[in-house]
């Protein structure tokens, strides 16, 4: 029997983790202990992303958040080598570009304990954002690669992996997997109001919400959008709107409060174009035919852009203006299955196996 150590934290990886380990209880030969780093905590946790997404109730939570990153990873990276040496798995399996992500693989690898990353090779070439440290690092001490896309694969025999001892495997993504699973239980946000054509909105990468300048620009594409194109829904994280008092913008869109997984993915099933800078909804918005406009800079998921189904647009209000009029309720169609098809988690599983 194959002891698999699963390391989480934050809400994305819960959902991701929630497709594999299914495929794990399917499956002989393999046990999974599952540890939560704590690093996204609220009080509804349990219910949310456990109960219902059917994720094994954590074997060790560590209630980790808060704090800066050093700080923050430092406490991980301790508590999670405890944890390792509690279990003794064969192998640890990590999710995505997270603190948690990288204190996991860092405190296997110094244990000697074989590391396997899901969502291997991407790169958004901005050394600026701490998710691109974390990911780098991690797929450099780890030695089963798990790539979503034929372009991470490339990203990595760019950086030699090629000729390192390591497994390098194109999966496809479980994000596409959960999509496609979870949105037959997908439900309205309680109280929306808006019953016809939208705008779905995210916002809350710091190098947005901490930028006086990008912020203005953003906030004032969004409210040129909502009065001009289609009504913009904003799901807003309190963060984001202490940055938007702090800097004395005025929002003029619907607001609502932050959604769960299942209240997003009816968004992203019921919009007609997504406005976001962030990475998972990119795909998201791709998986369920709608067309992306993303406020950023760079991307990891480039084969979109090749596509033709997400458009780079950065903080510049002109050109989110413009694209947003250009492709509301345009469809989008996976011809190439560029995320696998929905059967990511199979994949992982086998070779795990």
């Amino acid at each position: 029997m194959q002891r698999i150590l699963t390391i989480i934290g934050a809400r994305p990886q819960f959902i991701k983790a929630s497709v594999v380990s299914r495929t794990i209880k399917k499956t002989d030969g393999i046990e999974e202990i599952m540890l939560h780093t704590g690093q996204h905590f609220d009080a509804n946790m349990s219910d949310i992303f456990f109960n219902q997404l059917g994720i094994p109730k954590p074997d060790i939570q560590l209630d980790i958040h808060g704090g800066n990153h050093g700080v923050m990873t430092g406490r991980m990276l301790a508590e999670i080598e405890q944890g390792i040496l509690e279990y003794k798995p064969d192998r640890v399996l990590v999710y995505g570009d997270t603190n948690s992500t990288l204190a996991g693989a860092l405190a296997a690898a110094k244990l000697h304990v074989p590391v396997a990353h899901v969502e291997a090779g991407l790169r958004s070439f901005n050394m600026r954002m701490p998710e691109e440290i974390n990911r780098i690092l991690t797929d450099q001490i780890s030695d089963m690669l798990f790539c979503p896309t034929d372009t991470a694969v490339r990203n990595l025999d760019k950086e030699g992996f090629a000729s390192k001892p390591v497994n390098v495997l194109q999966v496809g993504d479980v994000m596409q997997d959960a999509a496609l699973f979870f949105a037959q239980r997908a439900v309205a946000p309680r109280d929306f109001i808006v019953n016809r054509n939208f705008v779905l909105g995210t916002l809350h990468r710091a190098e947005n919400t901490d930028d006086p300048e990008r912020l203005t620009a953003i906030i004032s594409a969004l409210n040129h959008v909502h009065q001009s194109v289609a009504p913009v829904v904003l799901p807003l994280h309190p963060r984001t709107r202490a940055a938007i008092d702090k800097a004395g913008l005025s929002l003029e869109v619907n607001v609502i409060d932050p959604v769960g997984y299942f209240e997003m993915v009816w968004l992203l099933n019921h919009c007609s174009l997504v406005l976001t800078d962030s990475g998972g909804v990119q795909k998201e918005a791709f998986f369920f035919g709608k067309a992306c406009i993303t406020m950023r800079d760079q991307t990891e998921w480039v084969e979109l852009i090749s596509a033709g189904a997400n458009h780079l647009v950065g903080a510049n209000q002109e050109e989110i203006i413009a694209h947003s009029s250009t492709h509301f309720g345009r469809a989008i169609e996976d011809h190439q299955h560029l995320y696998g098809g929905g059967n990511a988690a199979e994949r992982i599983v086998e070779h795990l196996v």
